[in-house]
């Protein structure tokens, strides 16, 4: 019998995505694991692997289509003996109101989800014989890709009662958007412009950072803070490092102080889920990286255990897969605490947005020398780097995120520490 392979959830906020590359064809025979198309999300290309073992009858969605939704059938899925002939085109879509279906085939990144409580990743062929058999996939252990359910785990499982499926979340409430194109368009019409068209990447942006600042109190902690002996530090250390091929930046040093400062403070260390705050345990501390169109926030996971070195290594890696659109979405989802450094593009100061469900977000500035008072009282040159906290209060109260702050301006101005 014909299967759908559907349009898979690459992440788990996924609901489109561009169907960019097919690397089959229709008639060419498919094995489990194998590579039959990239998609595009947001953020990223993934490559998309069969689950189960067939000949591709015929492709639904053209390579270059955009908006294709989660779960819609995007090609056809023949066994032996079946004929194309056979098969209706386009197959009947899946209504909206069913439980939420995995796709034939999986992505390479995918990570098989938890078995209770949580979305069942099987082939649609698995889910029909299950059903005839009256099985709860719930209760199958998956032998396929990722820990996809497949036939075979179906065919040596025992019928037991179905349960009830699961109740669909509630509707997210629309986010106002602001004036509409057309009313914007209307306001400039006598005006010489460039109409450009937004991607995946800026409209999941906007999208976020209007549900930031209109569903997250914010509020702002400053601090200045003297580098002079993290430079000196930095300097010394890179002398001993250079026969590696390792080169610390300042950057490097925040990082690892943001993580050991969470460690410290371990109340800050926290997300905002909805009706409750969910506190980590491990400092997973994302980093803003600029790419072309947009931006990546990858996470540096335990970032806490990682030496400076480790640290530098791992975000040179991230960042130079963050420029070319290659991070698999658990290297850029996820973290309790970000950081934001325009410091070296020369901004002072400047206030950054929170990003959701994260707790809170350090805005770095540029280490400028600066008159300071000293210890002694007489007036010197310092470098101060101006860095600001942003907090989300629901989340963290005020006298916390000082005490964050206040742990994290001790390690940047003793280094050393960081080494303890």
């Amino acid at each position: 019998m014909a299967i759908e392979i559907l349009m898979p959830a690459l992440s788990p906020t996924m609901e489109e995505g561009t169907l960019a590359i097919w690397l089959v064809k229709e008639g060419d025979r498919v094995k489990s694991g194998q590579v039959m198309a990239e998609i595009e999300t947001d953020k990223a290309t993934m490559e998309f692997e069969a689950v189960d073992e067939g000949i591709i009858g015929r492709i639904l969605v053209a390579a270059g289509t955009a908006g294709v939704k989660v779960n819609a059938p995007i090609a056809v899925l023949l066994a032996e003996g079946e004929s194309a002939s056979a098969v209706p085109a386009p197959v009947k879509a899946m209504q909206a109101a069913q439980a939420p279906v995995a796709p034939t085939a999986a992505p390479v990144a995918a990570v098989a989800a938890p078995r209770t409580g949580a979305r069942v990743f099987a082939s649609p062929l698995a889910r029909r014989l299950a059903a005839e058999k009256g099985l709860d996939l719930g209760k199958v252990q998956g032998s396929g890709p990722h820990g996809r359910i497949v036939r075979a785990d179906v065919d040596g499982a025992k019928p037991v009662a179905v349960v009830a499926a699961t109740p669909p979340a509630p509707a997210k409430a629309a986010v106002p958007a602001g004036m509409s194109a057309e009313t914007v368009m209307k306001m400039y019409a006598d005006r010489s412009f460039t109409e450009v068209p937004l991607d995946g990447m800026r409209r999941t942006i906007a999208a976020r950072l209007t549900e930031a600042k209109q569903t997250i109190p914010h509020f702002y902690l400053r601090r200045d803070i003297r580098l002079d002996a993290l430079l000196t530090f930095r300097e010394q250390l890179n002398k001993g490092l250079e026969s590696r091929g390792v080169k610390l930046s300042v950057n490097d040093f925040i990082i690892k102080a943001c993580a050991l400062a969470l460690q410290a403070v371990p109340d800050a260390n926290a997300v905002w889920a909805g009706d409750r705050v969910l506190r980590l345990k491990p400092s997973d501390v994302s980093v803003a990286v600029a790419i072309e169109g947009g931006l990546f926030t990858p996470v540096l996971r335990d970032a806490e255990t990682k030496t400076l070195s480790a640290l530098s290594l791992e975000m040179k890696d991230l960042a130079a897969r963050a420029k070319t659109r290659k991070l698999a979405p658990q290297e850029y989802q996820g973290g309790s605490f970000s950081i934001s450094n325009l410091g070296m593009m020369g901004i002072d100061n400047f206030d950054a947005v929170i990003n959701p469900p994260q707790g809170a977000i350090l805005a770095v500035g540029a280490g400028v020398k600066k008159p300071v008072v000293m210890k002694d009282g007489s007036i010197g040159v310092a470098t101060v780097m101006s860095v600001t906290l942003s907090v989300d209060h629901r989340v963290i109260d005020g006298a916390l995120g000082a005490q964050l702050l206040k742990v994290l301006v001790e390690l940047l101005e003793n280094p050393i520490a960081m080494l303890a």
